[in-house]
């Protein structure tokens, strides 16, 4: 009778016939200070999201209050919607390749953003990157929670009446504050439930909104009799020198609106089926949808101007313009579930990740989110959107800056001297591969350093027609002699970087690995 005993377990990484990595069933990643039940790679059974799910993902991030808002506030700089929305459109193409290329590592392995990190930065470098991509995410949703608060706010003042004459606490209506707290409450709840709760919503969530945007659109549309003023409303800033000077740092910011998930974009590509849903989810989801959003937008604002005699850019002040209850209940609900969709898809999955990362011990997905949810208040988010020049130069510059420097140093190692290739048990344990010195990597460390402080360290503020400075920074730059290198923080933080982390890793390439 022939032998029945079982076959021995593989004892490395099993690769499918798509690619994709899983460790061994029954594979124990028993270290708790780098594991837990959150950071662990995705089962290849698990990986379920389709095309049409990433597509979901980019819709319902990108229509939200703050990127309709975004042309507006390069409209108020000096530039007419042409400008403004071949400004958008250029950052959404640019920003798409470094997030197809961090995103690949998601379906091939399974590992989210920290993870990943750990193969440049050391199992315990990679919270550097991690904490400051998670401060980041922590203020975007503190803003996004504001700004959907204040639409709540103003929706029920219209319908009800007499909210915004209620008593004042920290120069606003209490009743403002209740609606930032309710609606903070909610958007906990829906994340606490988990990230296949986050697929389904999103899968509805996307189209409900894009419908709201298209009714906006068609109501405004039959009110002004056509579009027009906008549309032919000149340049402040022409096509010259002025141009240039709003457009560099302008396409910077742009950029920097979505440079976090051009990090932390692992953390969704993990459940995907392969790398063909991933790139044509999301090469048809960002670009695509974020012009014809910013697009929109000034259609509707040009509309806006013709109608109600001024340009209307907030869409929940224009939607509150109207006295049909039924309008006022929709743009109510649309508003909700467009903030929502975005800020717990952008703002708190790659933030809770992080914080997981940092004490896998302590703190799970959940207790992360919970996290994030509480420093978002604490950054005082209303503060962070108080003009166009510190939104877009001083926030979404300097943030660009520094996330573009990590961008560099995780696309070099991954795809220049690792091709890829990454050996999955020894992301969670010491002593392996990628533990370098006591699991740091001082090349990463110090690619970080210069790439971050040439891409930040020019940061100024500009001078207002009174000569006062519109931000925080010295007009003259942090570092005088890099200003010159502010308005293009990301690319060059995302260059020096990558080209930093190349010249010292030289010679040091990785050991051989299997799949």
């Amino acid at each position: 009778m022939a032998s029945t005993v079982p076959p021995a377990p593989p004892e490395g990484p099993i690769a499918d016939p798509a690619g994709r990595v899983e460790l061994p069933p029954g594979t124990a990643l028993s270290d708790p200070r780098f594991a837990n039940d959150d950071l662990r790679p995705v089962p290849v059974a698990e990986r379920r999201w389709t095309t049409y799910n990433f597509v979901a993902l980019w819709i319902g991030m990108a229509h939200c209050i703050p990127s309709w808002t975004l042309a507006s506030g390069l409209v108020a700089l000096g530039m007419d919607w042409r400008q403004a929305v071949l400004t958008i459109a250029l950052a959404n193409v640019l920003v798409l390749l470094p997030m197809l290329l961090t995103g690949h590592a998601g379906p091939k392995y399974g590992i989210p953003f920290p993870v990943l990190a750990r193969a440049s930065f050391g199992l315990r470098g990679a919270n550097l990157p991690a904490m400051v991509r998670a401060a980041v995410a922590c203020c975007w949703f503190g803003i996004q929670t504001w700004i959907g608060g204040q639409g709540i706010f103003v929706l029920l003042g219209k319908m009800f009446g007499g909210w915004a004459d209620a008593g004042h606490i920290g120069g606003y209506p209490w009743t403002l504050w209740l609606c930032f707290f309710v609606f903070w409450v909610i958007e906990i709840g829906v994340i606490y439930r988990g990230m296949d709760t986050l697929r389904r919503f999103e899968n509805w969530a996307a189209p409900f909104v894009l419908v709201g945007a298209v009714v906006l659109l068609v109501w405004i549309a039959h009110k002004a009799g056509g579009f027009g003023p906008l549309l032919h409303e000149p340049s402040k800033v022409g096509w010259g020198p002025d141009f240039w000077k709003v457009f560099f740092p302008g396409l910077m910011g742009m950029i920097g609106f979505w440079s976090t998930l051009s990090l932390n974009i692992p953390d969704f590509t993990r459940f995907g089926r392969g790398q063909r849903a991933q790139i044509w989810g999301q090469t048809l989801g960002l670009p695509t949808t974020m012009t014809a959003f910013a697009l929109m937008s000034v259609l509707v604002t040009s509309g806006s101007e013709k109608v109600y005699g001024a340009a209307i850019w907030d869409p929940v002040e224009l939607a509150g313009k109207t006295d049909n209850v039924f309008g006022l209940l929709f743009a109510l609900i649309t508003v909700f579930i467009a903030t929502i969709s975005v800020n717990i898809a952008a703002n708190v999955v790659s933030p809770a990740y992080d914080l997981a990362n940092l004490a896998p011990r302590l703190i799970s997905f959940r207790t992360g989110a919970l996290i994030t949810g509480v420093v978002g208040v604490l950054v005082m988010p209303w503060k962070l959107t108080s003009t166009p020049e510190l939104y877009i130069f001083t926030w979404l510059g300097v943030v660009g800056g520094l996330l573009g420097t990590v961008a560099g140093i995780l696309i070099a190692d991954y795809w220049i001297i690792r091709r890829t290739v990454l050996h999955l048990t020894d992301l969670y344990r010491e002593g392996g591969r990628y533990w370098y010195s006591a699991g740091w990597n001082l090349r990463a460390v110090a690619a970080f350093a210069i790439g971050g402080v040439l891409a930040v360290g020019g940061s100024y503020s500009t001078l207002d027609a009174h000569g006062k400075k519109a931000g925080p920074f010295p007009a003259d730059g942090l570092i005088p002699f890099l200003k010159p290198l502010a308005d293009y923080g990301w690319a060059v933080g995302l260059a020096a970087s990558l080209l930093v982390y190349l010249a010292l890793s030289a010679g040091r390439g990785p050991r051989p690995v299997s799949a």
